[in-house]
């Protein structure tokens, strides 16, 4: 039996790409600034080699370390949740996702809020808690929702939870996930529902996001066609659709995720995937400019690191990566264009240090030669250069 632990560290990018420019992301480099503001160690991440990774500088590098590490770029252009993920999973896309810098067409929005019989606030580029302060008063005297979006490829939509329920906001997130095709189309929708009063708003842990179908296979169904489990913890299930997914379970943040994992990894008795995003660096304190949080974020998961590393059967392998960064020390509340780290742990893998990998494509290709000996549509194993023979 073979099982492979997937954690995605939300937005925990380690220094900006060389196409840096196009993006604005010069001064990005999530992990080190957060580290060298916030003056924290990450012991264990230390003993595995992140400190030894190309480009970060700012943790020591351990000589003796006991993982395979290496630095992974990205082709998809663009650096949000969804091209970040479907590289790793084997998807490229042959165009970027369109962005809306200058809102959404209003013919799209007046069509929508006559489908929903709620009328529609902001339409515009913004930062999600600023937008619920700007707007969430009116928004709750109206009965309205706010439609806003970023830098990335996203139509959002915040509603206060006592004014649109739960339910009907989900049901008016795939209303738009309908009508958002063709010209208007996105990578994702998103129910930003909130709660409080005014000065007081805050979002809730309610968010669900409605993704486009990826263009071909990803590793998940890939794997579930060769009969490997897939677990999927936090919004994983969203990203990929659910497709090839087995079960999955939605998290009120990185504790509640990491409990999951544990669990499935004590429950679990079958070839399997488990597959996890922690998502409050990115959601909390990234996009937050919170570098606090971000910081006490990273101490807590390392600090939790071993609690998972405890419960690992002789043939699992640990996979620690992110998807792309959000660096909360610069004026942007965006993600940015950053290279990840990837760390790879269990009794079967040897210690190397593979430097940079241009695609992290090439790390789902290796999650399914272990577990299936099968290949995926882009990507290249590279199992053969860490596994033990």
């Amino acid at each position: 039996m073979k099982r492979v632990i997937w954690i995605v560290l939300d937005s925990v990018g380690i220094g900006h790409m060389p196409d840096y420019e196009y993006y604005h992301d010069e001064k990005s480099n999530t992990l080190k600034n957060v580290c060298s503001m916030a003056n924290i160690k990450l012991k264990n991440l230390q003993k595995l080699g992140i400190g030894n990774i190309d480009g970060v500088d700012c943790i020591e590098p351990n000589d003796a370390h006991t993982s395979a590490i290496m630095r992974a770029g990205f082709k998809n252009i663009g650096k949000d949740t969804i091209t970040g993920h479907w590289e790793m999973a084997g998807v490229i896309l042959e165009e970027p996702f369109k962005t809306y810098k200058n809102g959404f067409d209003m013919k799209l929005l007046d069509e929508l809020s006559k489908k929903i019989s709620r009328k529609i606030l902001g339409n515009k580029v913004a930062s999600g808690t600023a937008i619920i302060n700007e707007l969430g008063q009116e928004a709750i005297k109206a009965g309205a929702i706010i439609v806003y979006t970023s830098a990335d490829s996203v139509f959002q939509i915040a509603a206060h939870e006592d004014v649109v329920p739960l339910e009907e906001l989900y049901s008016i997130c795939k209303t738009a996930r309908e009508m958002l095709v063709g010209d208007n189309n996105v990578a994702r929708v998103i129910a930003r529902p909130f709660s409080g009063s005014a000065g007081k708003f805050v979002r809730t842990a309610n968010r669900k996001d409605f993704a486009i179908k990826p263009p071909v296979k990803t590793a998940l169904e890939i794997l579930a066609q060769n009969n490997v489990g897939v677990y999927s913890v936090g919004k994983i299930y969203d990203i990929f659709l659910g497709a090839g997914i087995k079960d999955s379970v939605h998290t009120n943040g990185n504790t509640d995720g990491e409990d999951h994992i544990i669990s499935y990894m004590n429950s679990v008795n079958e070839d399997a995937l488990i597959y996890a995003n922690l998502v409050d660096f990115d959601m909390k304190y990234g996009h937050r400019n919170d570098v606090k949080g971000y910081a006490d974020a990273l101490v807590q998961f390392d600090t939790r690191l071993p609690d998972i590393m405890n419960i690992m059967r002789d043939e699992d392998i640990l996979v620690i990566c992110a998807d792309h960064g959000c660096d909360p020390t610069t004026k942007s509340t965006d993600h940015s264009r950053e290279y990840v780290p990837v760390i790879i742990y269990g009794q079967a893998v040897k210690p190397a240090n593979l430097g940079t990998i241009d695609t992290i494509s090439n790390l789902g290709a290796t999650v399914c030669d272990y577990l299936c000996g099968a290949k995926t549509v882009y990507g290249e194993s590279f199992l053969y250069k860490i596994i033990k023979t």
